[in-house]
């Protein structure tokens, strides 16, 4: 099965100099944990819940801090046309619950997270990606880049 088959399709954004406080706003609007960076529809990072309290709050940072200055950049992503079990692979090997679905000309179509997997029937697949993005550790951690 394809991520097209699967993506949440009008995701909410958020550019990279709103602030921290109008980002954590939209995140509680919206019931979301995370939200895309993108600079039109170029995806420039991902902004968290976890990266708002770790990066700027712990910090003493001040809400009106950018939300540049706390995002993570570098995101990984997948294509639109890939197959679920590529993205469920790439959530695992990351530690990640959210991925960012592109177009190929590299256009944010959507995001497609560890429940949209568990949806889609295979609970096996969803059941591996969770045991393994709950391992202490791994790739992603919340050093300012």
């Amino acid at each position: 099965m394809q991520l097209s088959q699967i993506l949440t399709h009008d995701v909410e954004t958020v550019p990279p100099d709103a602030s921290i406080r109008d980002a954590a706003r939209r995140m509680k609007e919206l019931d979301v944990g995370a939200l895309p960076v993108c600079d039109g529809t170029r995806l420039l990072g991902m902004i968290t819940d976890r990266d708002i309290a770790v990066r700027a709050v712990a910090d003493g940072r001040e809400s009106g801090t950018p939300v540049r200055e706390a995002m993570t950049p570098n995101v990984v992503f997948c294509y639109e046309d890939e197959d679920v079990r590529q993205a469920a692979d790439l959530m695992e090997q990351q530690q990640i619950r959210r991925l960012p679905i592109m177009s190929r000309d590299k256009k944010l179509v959507g995001i497609v997270s560890l429940a949209d997997v568990a949806r889609q029937g295979n609970d096996r697949l969803s059941g591996e990606a969770l045991q393994q993005i709950s391992q202490p550790g791994g790739s992603h951690n919340q050093q300012a880049h």
